[in-house]
């Protein structure tokens, strides 16, 4: 999909062509923070929420499209925020270039593309190969969150979240929840919520 380009001036953006590879996360962030992710980060409204709650902690925040990073970055301008790198690419290409295997605290993962054509479906990102992808760059004890207004996309994963042995059910004995209190909603959520649909919301943490 071609898309139009609009330049991004932030100081929370950070173009991937000028980052090392592997990066120096405490030296772009200026402290030894911890290190969360989201992948998929919208217009930027649950990473800013979620940010100002967590100010001692550094977060990176992904997104494909060159709008959705604009919007982010001028959400975090707006707010002063400064715990928060905005990046565009493709998640994991991103994660196996540009994060240390063994450093994130969090992973948030927020209404991503469902997909919905049967045919389609395994171009879904969140998948168990995906997911035991990931374990190796998480901390033990790190947290793992996935929504989705999805039915068939939430049911899936939260049947195959159990069989990856690395993680550990924070909504035991339920495989998931339409309502999660303290954990932001994102602009997409409240849509959804607003036209009737549930949200699954999914919490693990790494063994």
């Amino acid at each position: 999909m071609t898309q139009s380009f609009i330049h991004i001036e932030s100081p929370n953006y950070l173009k991937l062509e000028e980052l090392p590879n592997p990066p120096d996360w405490k030296g772009v962030f200026g402290n030894e923070n911890r290190l969360a992710l989201e992948i998929g980060c919208g217009v930027g409204d649950f990473m800013l929420k979620t940010a100002l709650d967590h100010p001692d902690t550094n977060f990176i925040a992904i997104d494909f499209y060159n709008k959705g990073c604009y919007k982010t970055c001028r959400r975090m301008d707006r707010h002063g925020v400064t715990n928060v790198r905005v990046l565009r690419d493709e998640a994991r290409l991103f994660v196996t270039d540009r994060i240390p295997k063994g450093s994130l605290s969090a992973v948030y993962i927020n209404c991503p593309d469902p997909w919905p054509k049967k045919r389609h479906r395994k171009r879904r990102l969140v998948n168990r190969e995906f997911l035991e992808f990931l374990m190796d760059y998480m901390l033990p004890g790190a947290d793992f969150f996935f929504a989705t207004d999805f039915d068939d996309y939430g049911i899936d994963v939260a049947n195959f979240l159990p069989q990856v042995s690395s993680l550990e059910n924070r909504f035991a004995p339920e495989l998931y929840r339409h309502d999660f209190p303290g954990y932001h909603l994102s602009k997409y959520m409240r849509k959804f919520l607003a036209e009737g649909k549930q949200i699954y919301f999914m919490h693990y943490k790494v063994k």
